[in-house]
C-alpha cells in the first residue's frame, strides 16, 4: 500500500465500511460513505484540470466538504493549501500567490473576501461550496456529477501533500511543506504516545486550517476512530456535544478549557465518556488541570510546531502536577535536544534552543531555500524556541519562537503587527508584546512612545489596523511610555523586559 494519506480513508472504508466514521452537525457518515465523497471530490478536481503537484487553496470552515477536498486531493497527488479565513484579503492574496494555487475552493460565507481577492490573484478556478456566483463552479454540482470510484492514486512518501503557511517573524508568512510521510509518521507518533483507540469518538472544534486539528482527522482514519466535527467552538455547544455524542477525547487550547468551566451548571453535564484531552499552544495552568481532573478527564499537555506536523512532546496526565510547567517527553518517533550556541547539548536545567528530529519534520519551506537552510540543519529542526530539560528528560519551554504571541490558540507574530503600527504617524517607536489574559492566555498589546505633541487612543489603533490585519491580531491594549523603549546595545528591542514591566497591565 502506498503511503498516500487519501488511501488511509480508502483502507479504513474497506476494513470498517459500515461503522460511523464522521459526524458533523446532524449528519452521520460511515467510512464507506465518506470515502465515496472523497472520491467524488477527487474526480471533480481532476475534471477541472487539477494535476499532480498543483496547489489547491481551501478557504472553508470546518465541514464535511473540507474533509472531502482534503482526502480527495490527497488521492490524486495535488497539494492542499489550507487558508485561515480570519485573514484579510491582502493577507490571503500573498499566501495564494506565493503558493501559486491553481484553484480555490471557498465557502460562500467568505464570498465578499473572495470577491476582493479576484483582482489580486492570477487567473484561477473558483469552486464555491454553497450557492455559486455565475462565474464560479458549484462544488455540489461537480460532486454530484462525479464518479465515486476509487481514482488511480498518485503521490506518496516524500511527495508534498500540504503547505501550511505560518506567520513570518519578519511579517512574511512561510509555507511549511508537509509530505504524505510527514502526516503518516505524525499520526504514528501522536497515536503511539497517547491513549488513542479504535472505535473512540474524538471531538474537533479547532479550525482545520491548523495542522493540530487537521492531523486529528488523519489519525482517526488511521486508527479507526470516529471524527466528530464542530463548525466552530462555543463553550456550551462543545460541552453538549461531549455529552450527547459520548465523546472519548478531544483537542483543546487552554482558553477552551477556561471558557467551558464558566458555563452555568457545567456540573450537570454528563462527561463520563471522556477519558482525556490533548491541550497545546501554551502551558496549561495547574488549576485548569485540577478542575478537569475533578470531572475524571486527564489533560495531557503537548508541544509541537507546524514544521513538525504538530506533535513533538507530550506530558502524561500522571505527571502533570509533579512536573508543573513541563510539556513532557519526546513522542514515540521523535528526538528532542536542547543545545547551546555551539550546538552542544546543554546540561539539565540550562536554557538553550530546542531542536527536533523525526520523520514528521517538514521537507522545506515553500520557495524559501534560505529559511529552509537556517531551520533544517543536519536532519534537525531548529525551532527558535528556548527551553531546558530536567534530569528526567522532561522539556520546559522558556521562551516561544521569536516572541510569538498565542491568543486563544492563534499564533500572532509581533513583527507583522508592528509593520502596520509603524505606519501611524503618532508613534516615535512601537513594540508589540503578549500580556497575560485569564481567558485568552495572552492578548496583543502595543507598547509605544509618541512623537512630541501627539496623542493616541486604542480606538484609533484598532481603526488603523482594521482591514489590514486579521481581527485576532489587532491590539487589545495600548500602553504609552514617556521614555524610550528598552533596547540592547545594538538597538534591538528587549521584549522580555517590556513584558516583565507591563505584565501588570493585564489586570487593568
Amino acid at each position: 500500500m502506498k503511503t498516500n494519506i487519501g488511501l488511509f480513508l480508502a483502507k479504513r472504508a474497506r476494513l470498517d465500511p459500515d461503522r460511523i466514521g464522521f459526524i458533523f452537525e446532524d449528519q452521520e457518515l460511515s467510512f464507506r460513505a465518506m470515502n465515496a465523497r472523497a472520491n467524488r471530490a477527487a474526480h471533480a478536481f481532476l475534471g477541472l484540470g487539477v494535476a499532480p503537484g498543483d496547489r489547491v487553496g481551501l478557504l472553508l470552515a470546518n465541514s464535511l466538504e473540507f474533509l472531502d477536498c482534503f482526502f480527495g486531493l490527497a488521492k490524486i497527488g495535488a497539494i492542499v493549501v489550507p487558508l485561515n479565513w480570519r485573514l484579510t484579503s491582502p493577507e490571503l492574496a500573498f499566501i495564494a500567490n506565493e503558493a501559486g494555487i491553481r484553484a480555490l475552493a471557498y465557502g460562500v460565507e467568505y464570498a465578499n473576501t473572495v470577491d476582493a481577492l479576484r483582482g489580486l490573484l492570477a487567473p484561477i478556478t473558483y469552486v464555491a461550496v454553497g450557492e455559486a456566483a455565475a462565474s464560479d463552479q458549484g462544488y455540489a454540482t461537480l460532486a454530484a456529477l462525479a464518479s465515486d470510484a476509487e481514482p488511480e492514486p498518485v503521490g506518496d512518501g516524500a511527495d508534498p501533500l500540504v503547505i501550511m503557511f505560518t506567520s513570518g517573524t519578519t511579517g512574511k508568512p512561510k509555507g511549511a511543506v508537509l509530505s504524505h510521510d510527514n502526516l503518516f509518521y505524525d499520526s504514528c507518533t501522536v497515536s503511539h504516545s497517547t491513549d488513542w483507540r479504535w472505535g473512540d469518538r474524538v471531538l474537533i472544534a479547532l479550525p482545520l486550517f491548523h495542522i493540530g486539528a487537521l492531523i486529528y482527522a488523519v489519525i482517526n482514519a488511521h486508527v479507526g476512530a470516529t471524527t466528530v466535527l464542530m463548525k466552530a467552538f462555543d463553550p456550551a455547544g462543545f460541552l453538549r456535544t461531549l455529552q450527547d455524542r459520548r465523546i472519548n477525547s478531544f483537542l483543546a487550547v487552554p482558553a477552551m478549557l477556561h471558557f467551558m468551566l464558566q458555563v452555568p451548571r457545567i456540573q450537570d453535564t454528563d462527561l463520563s465518556s471522556v477519558r482525556w484531552a490533548l491541550c497545546g499552544t501554551a502551558p496549561v495552568p495547574v488549576p485548569l488541570i485540577q478542575a478537569w481532573t475533578r470531572f475524571g478527564i486527564a489533560i495531557q499537555q503537548v508541544y509541537g510546531l507546524t514544521e513538525c506536523t504538530g506533535g513533538a512532546a507530550v506530558l502524561s496526565a500522571e505527571r502533570a502536577l509533579d512536573k508543573i510547567g513541563s510539556t513532557g517527553l519526546p513522542m514515540f518517533h521523535t528526538d528532542i535536544r536542547v543545545v547551546d550556541l555551539n550546538d552542544k547539548d546543554t546540561p539539565p536545567g540550562e536554557v538553550g534552543e530546542i531542536i527536533i528530529r523525526g520523520p514528521h519534520v517538514m521537507r522545506e519551506y515553500w520557495n524559501d531555500p534560505r529559511a529552509t537552510a537556517d531551520t533544517l540543519i543536519d536532519g534537525w529542526l531548529y525551532t527558535g524556541d528556548l527551553g531546558r530539560l530536567d534530569e528526567d528528560g522532561y522539556l520546559y519551554v522558556v521562551e516561544r519562537k521569536k516572541d510569538l504571541v498565542i491568543s486563544g490558540g492563534e499564533n500572532i507574530y509581533p513583527a507583522e503587527v508592528e509593520s502596520v503600527l509603524t505606519e501611524m504617524p503618532q508613534f516615535a517607536e512601537v513594540a508589540v508584546i503578549g500580556i497575560p489574559d485569564p481567558a485568552w492566555g495572552e492578548v496583543v498589546c502595543a507598547v509605544g512612545r509618541l512623537k512630541e505633541g501627539q496623542t493616541l487612543t486604542l480606538e484609533q489603533v484598532v481603526a488603523h489596523c482594521t482591514g489590514k490585519l486579521g481581527k485576532y491580531k489587532i491590539p487589545k491594549k495600548l500602553i504609552l511610555s514617556e521614555h524610550p523603549l528598552s533596547r540592547n546595545p545594538t538597538g534591538k528591542l528587549l521584549k522580555r523586559l517590556l513584558r516583565e514591566k507591563y505584565a501588570a497591565a493585564s489586570t487593568q
